[in-house]
């Protein structure tokens, strides 16, 4: 039985759609990251598993600095059963569309592509997650993060979420600039 429904997801899993820079344009912003991320926002998110049930909510309180080369970006996690998180994330401009970037708990460089309204971001961390006995474990996970900028002060993030090449769900951020 265990064996079917492990089948019967991949094959789910397999079928969903994902963003692509082959997709339509939304808008004919243009997304700076560098402008975007400098200064003040905050974010609202959840994560929601492969069967649509939200895991769990968080507000991400950001601060970003942005020095003609390097990106830094200081996020503070609340999650909604009072837990914190703290990720410290260092981008660096590549190309005038590409960046590179590393966080504590990131394995490798971060890679990300902006294009018009749009920007890639993919990675793979080590994600601190609650256990029922309250100890923090860690889960490795592979994030393939699109953004869009839907206003000046507003961007939309949809982070698909994989494990052992599986997709176990998605991230769903809304960014606003303060």
């Amino acid at each position: 039985m265990r064996l079917i429904l492990i089948a019967a997801l991949t094959l789910l899993t397999s079928c969903t759609g994902k963003p692509s820079f082959n997709d339509a344009a939304l808008s004919d912003r243009k997304l700076n990251l560098e402008e975007f991320f400098e200064g003040e926002l905050v974010a609202y998110g959840q994560f929601q598993d492969i069967l649509g049930s939200v895991r769990r909510n968080f507000v991400v309180t950001i601060n970003g600095d942005w020095d003609g080369e390097r990106l830094r970006l200081i996020e503070d996690f609340v999650y909604e059963d009072g837990s914190t998180e703290q990720r410290v994330w260092t981008l660096t401009k590549t190309g005038p569309d590409s960046w590179t970037g590393t966080a504590p708990g990131v394995i490798g460089t971060a890679t990300g592509q902006e294009s018009g309204d749009r920007f890639n971001w993919t990675y793979q961390i080590d994600l601190p997650i609650p256990s029922a006995t309250g100890e923090t474990e860690t889960m490795r996970v592979s994030f393939d993060d699109w953004m869009w900028l839907l206003t000046e002060d507003r961007l939309l993030n949809l982070a698909y979420v994989k494990r052992f090449g599986l997709d176990i769900g998605v991230v769903t951020i809304s960014f606003e600039k303060l």
